[in-house]
């Protein structure tokens, strides 16, 4: 299948998923993982519909960014140095993967020399792997907290990444556990946190992450298939 049918696929995947859950399929944003494909390959997803686009490194959003039309919402999904920071903060439309105070101190820093705001969800590592980024489900509550001082960077919600698993079930209680979290943080009533959006879920597990109240699904293999190209 080439990619409009797989783009075709998920979102029909989406809507059942929801449809199963009583939610409205309209909730659901799909962000086409593209990191590594070449050009063409976002032009296509592009021509199909595509407006979300996640990346993991800081240089290859930043060349796609400027080749790609700026309708393009950009997600920097994977995770992200201090010292990079400065080249991607008025060019993303999301940054997925704060996973620290520091972190988040140095967008503040570059996003008020560039006088923008930088919309961020805390990264939480719910099953605690060690190869994962991210805060613990311990720090997940007073990181908010302390990020949301900053007055150049919004808090959104939360984003977790999942396990690689065989069976996408055995990832629902972490996705379970983000939410709670996130109700948590939304109870809390914490000046300046727009707890809207959780962000997990990806091409093995998202029907589950979606039955379990994620708002953004990070598709890559889905929509673009296995093989790795060289970028660009």
């Amino acid at each position: 299948m080439g990619i409009k049918e797989n783009i075709e696929k998920v979102e029909q995947n989406i809507k059942a998923a929801c449809a199963a859950c009583g939610r409205e399929s309209g909730e659901v944003k799909l962000i086409a993982v593209s990191k590594t494909k070449p050009v063409p390959m976002l032009e296509e997803a592009y021509a199909n519909g595509c407006r979300d686009f996640g990346e993991n490194k800081v240089q290859e959003l930043v060349d796609k960014y400027e080749i790609m039309p700026k309708d393009i919402r950009w997600h920097m999904i994977g995770h992200l140095q201090r010292n990079k920071v400065k080249y991607i903060v008025d060019k993303v439309f999301l940054i997925h993967s704060v996973d620290s105070l520091r972190l988040a101190q140095e967008i503040e820093k570059e996003a008020a020399k560039k006088g923008v705001s930088v919309n961020v969800l805390v990264e939480v590592n719910v099953a605690g792997e060690e190869s994962k980024f991210g805060a613990t489900v311990q720090e997940a509550v007073s990181l908010v907290e302390q990020i949301v001082q900053l007055p150049h960077v919004r808090v959104k919600g939360l984003m977790t990444i999942a396990p690689y698993v065989e069976d996408s079930e055995e990832n629902r209680r972490y996705f379970a556990k983000l939410k709670q979290i996130y109700v948590d943080i939304i109870h809390k009533n914490i000046d300046n946190v727009f707890m809207e959006e959780l962000s997990m879920g990806m091409t093995g597990d998202y029907e589950v992450a979606i039955t379990e109240g994620a708002t953004y699904i990070r598709v890559g293999t889905g929509i673009f298939g296995e093989r790795e190209y060289t970028v660009i």
